[in-house]
């Protein structure tokens, strides 16, 4: 009965915790579908903040050249600019010009045509990601054009999403990497001989390993062509190599090198050093009258440990420093405002973030995989928590000032992609921290029993009696297990085919009852397992940190998917700078026109004022009012006044009266904007002596 039950139970609790890992799995693939099925390509970090001519510009003569102003440095080679006439023939030499500042230039073909022509280009900023875009300016008179730009936009398509992808899997293998490592030398050196926790730091060694070489190679093609045959083109490889993304590609590379001998040291010789010590706590003797084999006693062991422990956690401290500058030199914070701060406090966030959710991955290894005689204890837990709550408080204070340099304003907080998108990951913060108190709570009131010692002496003892057992049952009562018809129809031959065979009969039936005792044994041990098991699960502060960690766990999937797609996304300053930027140079690219109906009312009173504001600029401007009646004639009305009022800015009404010029049209010279805005004009109209109205329109000015 025990036999069949057993496999059974055990099956039962390898199956529970398989259909968590394929839960936790799939909710890993379904972020990783939305993130790629909803993401636009990679947003511009540098926003273009003007231009020479300007967008939209209409300019009397052909320029000499075009210059381009970004909101930072961006990375520009020759053919970054192109400018197009409008039969889509480029009329520019190619040789792009740094003019200082932020501002790049290329020069222009002298004789060319009247016409619209389009200005094309595809840089990549300096915190790693590709900007392209494109404007029209016209010489004499606009003018039809032939360009279309129909390509996919620079960081989109498949090499977009692959890149992507990778840029995921990095991060990913960073935290498991760091953070499994940190959870075994700080809270659990046991786990350093635990299988489980081992795959796990050794994966994500391998998908940061494999995921940086993609990188290497997509970052080509991904910042130029988005061209899938490119990925391996050598040229781009030379190419990507000598910018600051590439070296800090390389650097990962290098020590990541690092990383393999880090590892190999702390499940090698520090795990074998964790298990000989476990032995002489035991207080067992192999007889040789030696403490451990070296001639060095129980405290130089000791010693010995914690020295290779302090080298273990220098070398790994230094090695995780390292790969997180790598994204620190390359991206966000190595651009923009207090850079100098900013890539320290990124790489402590980044530490921080890995410490946390891979030390939380480990502990969740441990509790689901790690097997029942080294089960992790109350202790390792209570460790682990007090590290979590170091690693948030660090994590909190550093994200607070990257929020600030990167969002700027509360407008920003909620008015661009990127604070909305930090506003999730806040919240996503918000319940992790949460779920991760009440795993505290659980974890103060973890029981220590079963010991993990005892239960080791337990596992060894069921392991190793069991076979001895069963091949002691099998020898003494194998005769009475034949049946009775089957040995009575075979006596008589029996004395003969013993005779015959000699001791081949006895060496036979000793092989089959090994066998047997050998299965048998495998049976017990895997009824002991499984009553180890349940003794371990019967903990309810045990059981309910399980489910916690696994909450947690899986919020800090969600968690990692919305940082990755915020590291690609262009910051809520930058946007906001970039949407003044073109409010106040390109809205409007000819005068200001704008149709006010008015009915004031009396007799004929019904008409259509039309308001021109030439170049409705900040300064000085010209504005015209044609008045007309509904059938489209000339009104001529006795007055027309216009007033200005900037809202936002508590400026206004500024009035102005136009003098008539004609029939219908009233004309002012020198109007003045101070601010550019979303303006109130109000137009008054009177149309005989004590019939009048004014009607208002909003429109932006400068």
């Amino acid at each position: 009965m025990t036999q069949t039950i057993a496999p059974r139970a055990a099956a039962t609790t390898t199956g529970g915790v398989a259909f968590r890992v394929r839960v936790l799995l799939l909710l890993l693939l379904a972020v990783i579908g939305a993130v790629l099925a909803g993401a636009a390509p990679a947003s511009a970090h540098a926003a273009l903040t003007g231009s020479d001519p300007q967008q939209g510009a209409v300019v009397s003569r052909a320029p000499t050249q075009v210059s381009l102003t970004f909101s930072e440095k961006v990375a520009m080679s020759d053919g970054s600019v192109r400018v197009l006439d409008p039969k889509g023939k480029r009329v520019d030499t190619g040789k792009t010009t740094d003019l200082g500042g932020t501002t790049y230039g290329v020069k222009l073909h002298s004789g060319l045509p009247d016409g619209t022509f389009t200005v094309t280009y595809q840089v990549v900023s300096a915190d790693s990601h590709p900007v392209s875009g494109a404007f029209t300016f016209s010489v004499g008179a606009p003018s039809q054009t032939s360009v279309a730009l129909s390509d996919p936009a620079v960081g989109g398509g498949v090499v977009g999403a692959l890149y992507g992808v990778g840029r995921y899997v990095s991060y990913a293998g960073f935290i498991l990497l760091v953070g499994g490592a940190a959870f075994v030398l700080a809270c659990w050196q046991r786990g350093a001989g635990v299988r489980p926790v081992q795959r796990l730091v050794v994966s994500g060694w391998l998908a940061l390993t494999g995921a940086t070489l993609a990188l290497l190679l997509l970052r080509g093609s991904y910042v130029g062509s988005g061209k899938v045959g490119d990925i391996f083109d050598l040229t781009l490889l030379g190419q990507v190599l000598q910018t600051k993304s590439g070296a800090a590609l390389v650097s990962r590379l290098l020590l990541l090198a690092a990383g393999a001998l880090f590892i190999a040291v702390l499940f090698g010789a520090y795990a074998r050093r964790d298990e000989a010590d476990v032995t002489d706590a035991s207080g067992k003797d192999d007889g040789s009258g030696k403490d451990d084999g070296s001639g060095k006693g129980g405290v130089d062991v000791d010693a010995e440990k914690r020295d290779l422990t302090f080298g273990l956690a220098i070398g790994g401290a230094v090695v995780a420093a390292g790969l997180a500058a790598s994204w620190a030199m390359a991206e966000h914070a190595s651009t923009g405002i207090q850079a100098g701060l900013a890539m320290p406090v990124d790489v402590l966030h980044l530490l921080a973030v890995a410490v946390w959710l891979g030390g939380l991955s480990a502990l969740l290894v441990a509790l689901f995989r790690a097997p029942a005689e080294t089960q992790i204890d109350a202790v390792a837990v209570r460790r682990f928590s007090r590290l979590a709550f170091g690693s948030v408080t660090v994590l909190a204070a550093t994200g607070i000032y990257q929020s600030w340099r990167q969002v700027g304003s509360w407008s920003a907080l909620t008015g661009t992609w990127y604070g909305q998108l930090l506003l999730i990951k806040i919240g996503l913060v918000a319940v992790l921290v949460g779920i991760a108190w009440i795993s505290r709570r659980w974890t103060a009131q973890l029981s220590e029993a079963p010991r993990t010692k005892a239960m080791a002496t337990a596992g060894a003892k069921a392991g190793t009696t069991a076979g001895a057992t069963a091949l002691a049952e099998l020898r003494t009562k194998q005769p009475t297990k034949v049946p009775a018809n089957s040995r009575d129809s075979s006596s008589e031959g029996s004395d003969s085919r013993d005779a015959n065979s000699g001791g081949s009969n006895s060496a036979g039936s000793n092989s089959g009852n090994s066998r047997r005792a050998a299965q048998l044994a495998r049976q017990q041990a895997a009824v002991a397992t499984a009553r180890q098991k349940r003794l371990r699960d019967a903990d309810p502060a045990r059981a309910g940190l399980r489910r916690s960690v696994l909450a947690e766990a899986g919020v800090a999937v969600v968690l990692l998917a919305v940082t990755t797609v915020l590291t690609s996304t262009e910051p809520g300053r930058t946007e906001e700078a970039a949407q003044q930027a073109t409010s106040s140079s390109s809205q409007r690219s000819g005068p200001l026109s704008l149709k006010l109906p008015f009915d004031t009312g009396g007799q004929d009173g019904k008409g259509t004022a039309e308001v021109t504001l030439d170049p409705a600029r900040v300064g000085g401007n010209e504005m015209h009012v044609f008045v007309e009646r509904p059938n489209g004639k000339a009104f001529d009305v006795p007055e027309v006044k216009v007033a200005f009022t900037l809202a936002a800015k508590k400026i206004g009404p500024l009035p102005v009266t136009p003098d008539r010029i004609a029939t219908g049209h009233w004309s002012a010279i020198g109007v003045q904007i101070p601010m550019a805005g979303d303006w109130e004009i109000a137009v008054t109209v009177r149309t005989s002596d004590i019939d009048q109205t004014t009607v208002t329109k909003n429109a932006k000015i400068g």
